[in-house]
């Protein structure tokens, strides 16, 4: 991949430089040393990726994420001193656009996450990604008719559940579609993000503050309870297990996408016994896009985020494309249409 740095410090560089250097196929064909260098750096020779520091002169993170993602779209990893320290910062420059966020590697074998590995594991999955073009062959559901699973329970059909997918651009688009929701909120809700692991209990905070409805990371054995926003919380698959109950999978192993849309709306298909409507959001490759028409194909009412709107225009495209959703959506105006759609069960 043909890699761009966006950071102030000497020493950050330097560690960059020797964790690339550890992949041949990996080329550092320019270094910024703030967001503003790093947008004329952009528009000069767009990268494969750009690693983006968060605390810079001149430009910072978020700002040049947001720049970048408007002018020169292209895959953005923030990498920076401590995430923890800067979740709020991560979570805007995710809004803009970002795809994840991970620490600077350093030398400290007594913090193995701050190690190269993990660095060029992050990239390997965001190169995943970026090379697929073609629906993952390894979800046999996915390809599967919808009608071949029995219809949900009758006696269960007045309990609603919003399933919604998003992925870069996403932290920003919850907000605006929940922080539209009032508290009373009549139907269940859960979010599958796009989002490592170590930062779930982060973004679920960072929702709590931002809409009125309660977040919770979800657990195994959850079941989705009207009124409250349960969001997947783990690198492995948040699926329903039972018609009401949550739980995790590991499989299938091979998607670039971990935690996966496509995984949980393939299986409210199968095996919610209620209501549903499915939501996909902004976000880079095709996610969700199968899942989306399979819930379309069962009944349920699905919704895709317009173009305009959209930090990232690549699942609610391939949703597009597939005629999966029922209505296309300014970010702005899905509130109003879930609720017209909740109000009447």
């Amino acid at each position: 991949m043909k890699i761009g740095i966006v950071n102030d410090a000497p020493i950050a560089i330097e560690a960059l430089r020797r964790a690339l250097a550890q992949r041949k196929e990996h080329e550092i064909i320019w270094i910024a040393e703030d967001g503003q260098r790093a947008t004329e750096l952009c528009a000069w020779q767009l990268p494969d990726l750009v690693l983006m520091d968060l605390l810079m002169p001149v430009m910072d993170g978020v700002a040049a994420t947001r720049y970048i993602m408007t002018h020169t779209p292209c895959p953005i990893l923030v990498v920076t001193g401590d995430v923890g320290a800067n979740v709020s910062a991560v979570y805007e420059a995710m809004a803009y656009g970002a795809l994840d966020a991970i620490d600077t590697p350093t030398a400290l074998v007594k913090h193995p996450r701050n190690g190269a590995n993990s660095l060029l594991a992050k990239i390997d999955s965001i190169e995943k990604l970026i090379n697929q073009r073609q629906t993952p062959t390894d979800n046999s559901s996915a390809t599967n008719p919808a009608n071949k699973y029995a219809m949900p329970p009758q006696t269960a059909n007045s309990k609603y559940l919003v399933a919604i997918g998003a992925s870069a651009g996403g932290p920003a688009a919850l907000a605006t579609l929940l922080s539209q929701l009032p508290a009373d909120f009549p139907a269940a809700l859960v979010v599958v993000q796009h989002v490592d692991a170590q930062f779930a209990a982060g973004m679920a905070d960072w929702l709590s503050s931002q809409i009125k409805l309660p977040v919770q990371l979800a657990q195994a054995g959850d079941s989705p309870t009207p009124g409250c926003v349960l969001l997947a919380g783990t690198n492995d698959h948040l699926r329903l297990t039972r018609p009401f109950q949550l739980g995790y999978t590991e499989q299938p192993s091979g998607y670039p996408y971990r935690p996966s849309i496509d995984v949980f709306f393939q299986s409210v298909v199968e095996l919610w016994a209620g209501k549903a409507v499915g939501i996909l959001l902004t976000g880079m490759g095709r996610d969700g896009a199968l899942g989306l028409k399979a819930m379309r194909d069962k009944g349920y009412y699905t919704i895709a985020q317009d173009q305009e709107s959209s930090a990232v225009y690549g699942m609610p495209k391939a949703a597009a494309l597939l005629n999966a959703a029922d209505v296309i959506l300014p970010i702005n105006q899905i509130s109003e249409k879930l609720l017209s759609i909740v109000s009447k069960q």
